[in-house]
């Protein structure tokens, strides 16, 4: 099970969000049938929104991440709710590289930064809150740190990591969100960074089997570190034939009647989990007639 770790130190001049998020990107994986180098760029992807999810209030606000760097992994969608479950797709799962010069999965050059990282929070009211920065590496920790430093004006480090195995399955995936609050003193920042550096990649602490518990300790045990909850969350995709059927819906009397007049029947796929909705020509003359 995926997990989500809400937590303070420094007597409350820090947030953090610490998430184990293995099982979660495994599923995906499976789901998408992603490449390794594919499995980390989304994996960090979506382990980043699952936490930034949880940053919702209403139960039925949610957070849409995109972005598109001109690398050949293509569009990166990931969609997360108030309790960190997630749904995510890329446009192009199969897209893999060498390893890097550091012998890692090339993340950054498979997702490029010649693009824009786009940040929607739907939080019921009329219009969307709207939020677009820069691509800065195409590694995803740094561009989501540089959108809460310069769009919400919060001091972040993002800590992103995915493990993945010889046989391509996920061994470790997780991630940790440091952030300054406001008044907090500037050289927490510089110890944080310092202990940061000191520590081994996250990824490795994970297949280990350290917990989020234990990776917080390990950086703020002694900054009066206080775990207020844990939010177990996984990857769940919320479509349905009725939904499917509101978007052909949308699609207008004409487009539906071409459809029925032109094809047997037609079968549309879900993005996210690769479900598929089939409509006889009978069910689509039922919806021109709704």
């Amino acid at each position: 099970m995926a997990y989500i770790l809400r937590a303070t130190a420094a007597n409350g001049d820090i947030r953090l969000f610490a998430a184990i998020t293995t099982d979660m990107v495994e599923e995906a994986r499976r789901i998408h049938n992603l490449s390794p180098t594919a499995s980390a760029a989304l994996g960090r992807f979506m382990t980043v929104a699952s936490m930034m999810g949880t940053m919702l209030k209403g139960e039925r606000d949610t957070i849409t991440l995109s972005l598109n760097g001109g690398g050949s992994i293509g569009n990166m969608v990931a969609v997360s709710n108030p309790k960190g479950n997630v749904k995510a797709y890329v446009s192009n799962p199969g897209a893999d590289l060498p390893l890097n010069e550091k012998g890692k999965l090339d993340v950054g050059r498979i997702v490029g930064v010649n693009g824009f990282l786009n940040v929607v929070k739907d939080l019921g009211l009329k219009e969307p809150y709207v939020g677009q920065v820069p691509l800065r590496t195409g590694e995803i920790g740094d561009d989501i740190a540089y959108y809460f430093t310069v769009s919400e004006q919060v001091p972040s480090a993002v800590v992103l990591g995915v493990l993945v195995d010889t046989d391509i399955s996920i061994k470790a995936a997780g991630g940790l969100i440091i952030q300054m609050m406001p008044g907090a003193n500037e050289f927490l920042a510089d110890i944080i960074t310092f202990r940061l550096q000191e520590i081994p990649p996250l990824s490795t602490l994970i297949a280990e089997g350290k917990s989020g518990e234990e990776i917080l300790n390990m950086l703020f045990d002694d900054m009066d570190l206080k775990i207020y909850e844990k939010i177990d969350c996984r990857y769940e995709c919320d479509c349905s034939r009725e939904r499917v059927e509101r978007a052909l819906i949308a699609l207008g009397k004409e487009e539906l009647q071409r459809l029925h007049d032109e094809e047997e029947s037609i079968q549309l796929e879900c993005h996210f989990c690769d479900k598929k909705y089939k409509f006889t020509k009978e069910e689509i003359k039922k919806l021109i007639d709704k």
